[in-house]
């Protein structure tokens, strides 16, 4: 008896088994790629926040634009940068947006603070 013999009816099956994972498999891809871009939006926003509070700390009303500078050009113009001083601290808080690359799922926000020492030359404010 020959195992190895193919009914005509049996031709092309791997083919549609195939192509019927393609898209499964192009989804999982996609949900990679997603992740990563989120987790390289969120580290921008860290740095933005980070960059933002010791520039603020230093020299104040000059951290806005040091957080924008300090990350990615497309990402700096959509970031919200919002800048608290206390008497003897710099808070920063960057809100970017997370767009989505994966059909079906919406885009989100990632929001990121950093706090610093006072350190301005002339001194606390009142």
């Amino acid at each position: 008896m020959d195992r190895c013999r193919h009914h005509p009816r049996d031709r092309g099956q791997a083919t549609l088994e195939y192509l019927a994972f393609i898209p499964i498999l192009l989804l999982v891809g996609l949900c990679g790629i997603q992740l990563g871009w989120a987790a390289y939006v969120v580290q921008q926003a860290e740095t933005a926040a980070r960059t933002a509070a010791r520039v603020e700390a230093r020299k104040p009303g000059a951290g806005d634009a040091a957080g924008r500078d300090a990350i990615k050009d497309s990402l700096g113009t959509a970031a919200e940068i919002s800048v608290q001083r206390s008497s003897d601290a710099v808070t920063v808080t960057v809100r970017l947006p997370v767009k989505s690359i994966v059909p079906g799922v919406g885009n989100g926000f990632t929001e990121r603070t950093a706090t610093m020492p006072d350190d301005d030359p002339e001194g606390p404010r009142p």
